[in-house]
C-alpha cells in the first residue's frame, strides 16, 4: 500500500492510496503509527485524507479506532477526509460518522 503525507499549517495528512483489506491493513497501521508519532512530536493535528480509499475491510477500521484512541490520549486532533461515496457509505454503516470529524476537504 502506497500511503504519502504533507503538512498545512495546522496539520499533518496522510494519503494512503487503494483499498484496504485483509493483504494491506498492516501497512496501514504502520504508516497511522509514524504519522501520529510525527503529528504529535510536531504538535498538529492528523487528518487521514480518504479520497484515493474506495474500500476498507473491518481491520482498517479497527486501525482507525486504534488511531483515535491513541490520538485523544495524547491530545492529538484526528480527523478524516474526503471520503469517496463507498467510503461514506462504510463509515456510516459502522457508525465511523459518529466518532470521528469527517470533512469534505482537507482544510476545515
Amino acid at each position: 500500500m502506497e500511503t504519502t503525507s504533507s503538512r498545512t499549517a495546522e496539520a499533518l495528512v496522510v494519503r494512503p492510496v487503494g483499498r484496504i483489506d485483509e493483504t494491506r491493513w498492516e501497512a496501514f497501521r504502520d504508516a497511522l503509527t509514524a504519522a501520529l508519532a510525527e503529528a504529535r512530536a510536531a504538535g498538529l493535528a492528523l487528518i487521514i485524507d480518504l479520497g484515493a480509499v474506495p474500500y476498507m475491510s473491518s481491520r482498517g477500521l479497527r486501525v482507525l479506532t486504534i488511531a483515535r484512541r491513541e490520538a485523544g490520549e495524547s491530545g492529538t486532533p484526528i480527523a478524516l477526509a474526503c471520503p469517496s461515496a463507498p467510503m461514506r457509505e462504510i463509515l456510516a454503516i459502522s457508525r465511523y460518522d459518529r466518532i470521528f470529524d469527517i470533512r469534505e476537504t482537507i482544510q476545515r
